[in-house]
């Protein structure tokens, strides 16, 4: 890429972070894109996946006008008076833009397809044969409306607009999941901890450790510790439930068969557990017959926070009788797969919870896959 191009790839980026926050409720979506545009930038971001190239052209045309807005972009070749070269900024910066976050794209550019790369400019009156016809219509009236209707701001916030189709779409879509075979102790550890704590954009990566916990819970569950006998594990909740609401005390919960508390687990992904999160918990212990109460943490307490939990922990053992227990999420997982026969059970168990939770994000999926494809 050339310095020119890499700013643009990092001005895209920009924005597609900014989408995400939009798409995953964080913020407010812009209301000031004209509904006309809106319906042709839905037509072709819903026909992407089989017009790959239409939204390569799309974004290449739009993009190229934000950061270079005397060019008319409708002249999308260099051997078109007055044009420039949309193929080779397309293969630098868009496809491989759509390529890194997962969107429809083509392997190189969206002008290897005959019906885009006619030698006319891209008016309404081009003649490339661009099916169906609606998809047609759409793109080359948003394309002019790009060139000769809206301002700046109007071509960014339209780019911020398609970006969130983009996303919506792509969190809509079902992938098969990657199931890891045969791995030691240690290196599902490792698989893990990448995956809790990859940088993610999407909103919902405090609930993977959640998962993982309850699904080792169902495999001591499935492999009959003796210490559940008698026991019920609940189903995990929406993430957003409350406590209070619910009538629960964790994140992860086993019961009697009366359904009182029995055990429960409090789950945080780059939280330290804190005097705070400490106090909290016991407040739900003294009100439950739990016998233990775990809080599992990516991170350890602070160590000046240490004896106020100790002190916690002995005084709780001495008056209600529960063993609160704060430790970390890795730890805990390595100590209960060496309880298992295989942890390919567990494995299994952690994706399908994975791939059937409302709350995960097709990045979060997405990237389990990845990672396991590495081992």
């Amino acid at each position: 890429m050339t310095d020119t191009e890499i700013k643009v790839y990092s001005y895209l980026n920009e924005k597609y972070e900014d989408a995400m926050k939009v798409a995953s409720g964080a913020s407010c979506p812009n209301t000031k894109i004209d509904e006309e545009q809106a319906h042709n930038a839905s037509n072709i971001v819903d026909c992407s996946e089989s017009s790959k190239a239409a939204l390569a052209v799309t974004l290449t045309c739009l993009t190229y006008k934000i950061h270079f807005p005397q060019q008319d972009i409708r002249n999308h070749q260099l051997s078109i008076d007055g044009g420039f070269s949309g193929r080779t900024f397309d293969s630098h910066v868009i496809t491989p833009f759509l390529r890194r976050h997962s969107f429809p794209c083509m392997a190189e550019s969206g002008w290897l397809t005959r019906s885009f790369e006619h030698k006319e400019p891209y008016t309404l009156a081009y003649k490339g044969a661009i099916k169906p016809k609606p998809l047609k219509f759409a793109f080359l009236s948003l394309i002019d409306a790009i060139q000769t209707k809206n301002s700046q701001t109007q071509n960014e916030a339209l780019l911020s607009h398609i970006l969130e189709l983009l996303i919506i779409a792509r969190e809509s879509k079902v992938i098969t999941p990657a199931i890891p075979r045969n791995l030691s102790i240690a290196a599902t550890a490792d698989l893990l901890e990448a995956h809790f704590n990859a940088p993610y954009k999407a909103h919902g990566a405090a609930r993977l450790p959640a998962l993982a916990i309850h699904a080792i819970y169902k495999c001591l569950f499935d492999e009959g510790l003796r210490r559940f006998d008698g026991k019920r594990l609940l189903p995990l909740e929406n993430h957003n439930s409350a406590d209070s609401q619910s009538g629960r005390i964790g994140d992860i919960d086993v019961v009697n068969e009366d359904g009182s508390a029995f055990e429960a687990v409090e789950v945080k992904l780059g939280i330290r557990p804190t005097p705070d999160i400490v106090d909290r918990a016991k407040e739900k212990i003294l009100r439950s017959t739990a016998m233990r109460y775990y809080i599992l943490s990516t991170l350890s307490p602070a160590d000046q926070d240490l004896p106020y939990i100790e002190e916690v922990v002995r005084n709780l053992a001495a008056v209600h009788g529960c063993q609160l227990v704060v430790n970390g999420v890795i730890p805990t997982i390595k100590y209960y797969l060496r309880l298992l026969s295989s942890p390919s059970s567990f494995l299994q168990s952690y994706t399908l919870l994975l791939f059937s939770d409302q709350t995960v994000k097709f990045e979060h999926k997405n990237h389990w896959n990845l990672l396991v494809a590495q081992q």
